[in-house]
C-alpha cells in the first residue's frame, strides 16, 4: 500500500510541476526582430510595424508586461509550422485584438479585445502559420476581418519578395 501511496505521490507531482513552472516565463534576452505587415482589407492596406517572435521563449513571452502599444505597432508570432495554439493573456496589461493567420497568409479568426491578465485559452479551432497581436479594438477601427489578407514574408506573399 506504502509503495502505491508513493507511486501516486510521484505521480501527481510529475504532472502538477511541468504546469507550475509553465507561468514562469521571463522576457527573452535579445531584442526581438522587427518587420512591418501590411493588411489588405475591404478598406484598403494597413500597415503595421512588428516585433517577430519566432523562438519559443519569444512566443511565451509575447506581449506581456507591456503598459502600451502604439497604434500601428503589433506582434507577429511565426509557429514555423502550422500548429493550433492556445493563446491567453496572463500578465499583459493592455487589451488585444489577435487575428489568426493561415500559411496564405488568411485572417481565419479574430480574438477582439482580449481581456487584460486573463487565463482564458484562445484558439481558432485550427492549425494556423502565425497570429498577428495588435491593440484591442484596432481591427474593428480598421474594418479588418476574417478572410482579410495579412502580407509578410512568412506568408510567402510579401510584396518585397
Amino acid at each position: 500500500m506504502k509503495t502505491l501511496l508513493a507511486i501516486a505521490a510521484l505521480s501527481f507531482s510529475t504532472l502538477v510541476l511541468p504546469s507550475s513552472t509553465a507561468f514562469a516565463q521571463t522576457a527573452p534576452a535579445d531584442p526581438l526582430e522587427t518587420s512591418s505587415v501590411t493588411i489588405d482589407s475591404a478598406n484598403g492596406s494597413h500597415q503595421f510595424d512588428i516585433e517577430i517572435a519566432d523562438e519559443s521563449d519569444e512566443i511565451s513571452y509575447g506581449l506581456m508586461n507591456r503598459e502600451s502599444l502604439a497604434p500601428d505597432a503589433g506582434m507577429l508570432f511565426d509557429f514555423g509550422n502550422p500548429r493550433e495554439p492556445a493563446m491567453y493573456m496572463k500578465n499583459t496589461l493592455i487589451p488585444l485584438d489577435m487575428l489568426f493567420i493561415s500559411s496564405t497568409g488568411s485572417v481565419v479568426m479574430i480574438a477582439r479585445n482580449a481581456v487584460p491578465g486573463s487565463l482564458r485559452t484562445i484558439s481558432p479551432g485550427t492549425p494556423v502559420k502565425g497570429v498577428l497581436e495588435i491593440n484591442g479594438g484596432r481591427a474593428a477601427e480598421l474594418g479588418i476581418e476574417p478572410g482579410d489578407t495579412v502580407r509578410h514574408a512568412i506568408f510567402g506573399n510579401d510584396a518585397a519578395e
